[in-house]
């Protein structure tokens, strides 16, 4: 399942700044069971709005994390607080189907 959420940066405050507090305490949780990985996308032409997405294998595994609440996560996430606004998009099931390309594409 993919958890999603979309962070936006408060004014005098910079991506980067989030991005560091993202990426300290996405390493603490990708060490729970169940936790297979995260991204976090800057969105086009917002450079002060990304959206991150959690990886994990099953809905339960995620909310048991949650319910733990290490506090070095608790410490991390607090300390980006005061400048950023995150807004959950929910949790979504991994997708039915994914079309594919019959030929391999070239990116330039």
């Amino acid at each position: 399942m993919k958890y999603i959420f979309e962070v936006k940066i408060r004014e005098g405050h910079t991506a980067e700044e989030y991005a560091d507090a993202w990426v300290r305490a996405s390493e603490l949780i990708q060490q729970a069971p169940g936790a297979l990985d995260t991204e976090l996308h800057r969105k086009i032409g917002e450079p002060d709005r990304l959206i991150a997405i959690a990886h994990w294998a099953s809905k339960e595994q995620r909310d048991a994390m949650e319910a733990v609440h290490d506090p070095q996560i608790d410490a991390i996430i607090k300390s980006a607080a005061p400048f950023v606004e995150i807004r959950s998009l929910g949790a979504y099931e991994e997708p039915e189907w994914v079309v594919m390309p019959a030929i391999p594409r070239h990116h330039t």
